[in-house]
């Protein structure tokens, strides 16, 4: 298995963070990105962390939803106390960063969203350098306006630089835009991680993530964009939806693992 392809967690919602891990392990897996969700309840940390001491893959990121409490128009302060939470937690595993969905915009438009955005944001971004943890924010699909602002690559690379805060970026809301070379070149010097998966035309479910290999996207192509404009990171396969509870999370990973593996080391990364 290449060195830089990591696995998210969030196929694996419905067994338990010691599971999974195990999982990254069998199939060679060297990184992984868990979620806050599966981390907070009590006991959830100390399981996880007994399971990295015993040879897991390296937690390289935490993602958190932010403002989803209810929302970035409504919050009084519970985004800005969980998200010191994710840090610490980011930290205590060892990861190298957190990466967001900011939470919905309520009735602001979307500027005053970015700035609230960034006013409750800003008490973490001290503490999370303090203790070595980028802290991104993520292009995500216009299917989760509930719960994030940042729809289009271009407004994600916005977004974070008005938030003083590094990128993720998702492939599969952003593959398909205008002048995407042109904007991954802008954006890779702040970006933290890159997230891969594929998308099957006609597909209308939200979620609807493919295995790598199996839809449209020129993920030859992107990936070596993304390699010639400098990124040096990991390449995070995030899979949900239908077709990979269809086939089963286990078998989905590891089969889209093992292409990403093969592209990576095709294009010589």
């Amino acid at each position: 298995m290449h060195p830089r392809v990591g696995l998210h967690q969030v196929a694996f919602l419905d067994e338990s963070t010691p599971a999974f891990l195990d999982h990254c392990c069998r199939i060679g897996v060297q990184h992984t990105t868990l979620v806050t969700a599966s981390l907070m309840p009590a006991g959830a940390l100390d399981e996880a962390l007994l399971a990295l001491a015993v040879g897991a893959p390296h937690v390289e990121a935490v993602n958190h939803q932010f403002a989803v409490y209810p929302d970035l128009d409504n919050d009084r302060g519970e985004a800005t106390e969980k998200l010191l939470q994710a840090i610490d937690i980011a930290a205590t595993l060892g990861a190298s960063s957190v990466y967001l969905q900011t939470g919905g915009r309520g009735g602001l438009t979307w500027e005053q969203a970015a700035e609230r955005f960034a006013a409750l944001i800003a008490p973490c971004t001290a503490a999370a350098a303090a203790q070595g943890i980028r802290v991104l924010v993520e292009n995500a699909s216009s299917f989760n306006a509930d719960i994030h602002i940042a729809h289009t690559l271009a407004d994600t690379i916005t977004l974070a630089e008005l938030a003083g805060i590094g990128l993720c970026i998702e492939w599969h809301a952003c593959w398909m835009e205008a002048g995407l070379k042109a904007l991954l070149r802008q954006a890779i010097p702040m970006t933290g991680l890159v997230q891969v998966s594929d998308y099957v035309l006609g597909d209308r479910t939200a979620p609807c993530r493919a295995v790598p290999g199996d839809g449209v996207i020129p993920l030859d192509r992107i990936l070596g964009d993304v390699l010639e404009a400098g990124y040096q990171g990991v390449f995070d396969i995030e899979l949900v939806g239908p077709r990979i509870a269809a086939e089963g999370a286990r078998a989905a990973t590891q089969r889209a693992a093992q292409t990403v593996s093969e592209i990576l080391t095709r294009l010589g990364a």
